[in-house]
């Protein structure tokens, strides 16, 4: 599901059940993250799915990449693998106007 960054960051900020999951490289991740993110890159492919199939189902994902595309397809994914809530971040995190870590 798409939420806009305003509806990404309030939903966020109000769930205590969130996993936040940033889908981009590690390059592009020491540029600055969203403060809690956990890593793992879509491109990494297999090591993608592996990592991702041993998530918490019962969590609610906030997913985010650099401009939306890459959260979008990694939402997907979380879908067909049983991860009913999967949030997709907007506009990505160039668009990112809340905090930001290093």
């Amino acid at each position: 599901m798409d939420l806009s960054q305003e509806e990404w960051a309030e939903q966020l900020q109000n769930d205590a059940n969130a996993f936040i999951l940033d889908v981009r490289t590690p390059e592009e991740v020491e540029e600055g993250y969203i403060p809690g993110a956990t890593n793992i890159d879509i491109y990494l492919g297999q090591g993608f799915m592996d990592e991702i199939e041993k998530l918490d189902k019962s969590k609610n994902y906030y997913v985010y990449c650099r401009s939306g595309n890459r959260s979008g397809q990694a939402c997907a994914i979380l879908n067909s693998i049983g991860i009913e809530n999967a949030y997709n971040l907007e506009g990505g995190f160039m668009d990112w106007e809340g905090e930001v870590a290093e």
